[in-house]
């Protein structure tokens, strides 16, 4: 059985998987693109030791922050989860989509090798190329770092409808103001264990690698440590990204995947498990 616990930031999605995974003897697979990085846990929510309560999770925690981790090493990674431990229940967590469907659907890249360095090529040669790969790519012909990374990037060319897996999508909910609240609420909490500090080691090692400089919460504070900001304005930010990243998260789920929502019961979250193992259970 292959189960997905899907939906927008602070909606319950950790406390689910644990408990869904106790219950059917479940591995957890993240399938969040930020918490696949090491050191990366505050201002990504990620699951504590304790709060893992010895349920096996994989592809977290476990990527350098100055590497690139993109779809399609997700891809590659999961699937060999999934080949490993076909015989075992496996949940998928996380909010991240494309990494979701990437790993359980027919998604094809048009490039396997990454690492090509086309040495041969001059850079006019190499800025031709990557027009007649996208007639609307505007990398400066002199730019030939930007210019090979742009060919070796893996693009996706087929997405069937349906997965490849037998698998159930399950998403929690919440109406607007409630979820509002509760990022607003989650962005404090991370203030309170030290987000600041956590950014300020990977800033003072003048480390500027993508995940620090695009993720939410990562950014926002950067750009108060390089004094572009105050703080305020850098964690009233950090609320603004992660609704409007909510709102994005709905429309992807919604257009992509066909989830079985479930509204999140704040005060009794056992009311929300019980719900959703009498989903599982009923086909």
């Amino acid at each position: 059985m292959i189960l997905c616990v899907v939906g927008p930031t602070a909606v319950g999605k950790t406390k689910l998987s644990i408990e869904l995974a106790k219950k059917y003897n479940a591995i957890i697979i993240n399938c969040d693109a930020m918490q696949v990085y090491k050191g990366l846990d505050i201002g990504t929510a990620k699951v504590t030791k304790e709060e893992m309560e010895g349920i096996p999770h994989k592809l977290l925690d476990f990527v350098d922050v100055n590497y690139n981790y993109t779809v399609f090493d997700y891809q590659k990674d999961a699937r060999n989860i999934l080949k490993e431990y076909k015989d075992h229940n496996i949940i998928f967590v996380g909010g991240t989509g494309l990494y979701l469907k990437a790993a359980l659907y027919d998604y094809r890249f048009s490039i396997d090798d990454d690492n090509k360095t086309y040495d041969e090529y001059t850079n006019e040669e190499l800025y031709d190329m990557c027009l007649k790969k996208d007639k609307n790519c505007n990398i400066h012909v002199n730019n030939r770092k930007r210019l090979i990374r742009f060919l070796n990037k893996k693009d996706i060319i087929n997405v069937e409808p349906k997965p490849l897996y037998d698998i159930k999508v399950i998403g929690l909910t919440t109406d607007r103001e409630t979820l509002y609240k509760k990022i607003n609420e989650r962005v404090y909490k991370m203030l309170e264990l030290g987000l600041v500090n956590e950014v300020k080691k990977f800033y003072n090692s003048n480390i500027r690698s993508k995940a620090l400089l695009t993720g939410i919460g990562y950014k926002e504070i950067y750009s108060y440590l390089d004094g572009k900001i105050t703080l305020d304005d850098a964690i009233d930010l950090i609320k603004k990204n992660s609704r409007h990243y909510a709102k994005r998260q709905y429309t992807w789920f919604n257009h992509q995947m066909n989830v079985k929502w479930f509204n999140t019961c704040y005060n009794d979250f056992n009311k929300t498990i019980l719900e959703v193992e009498e989903y599982i259970e009923s086909k």
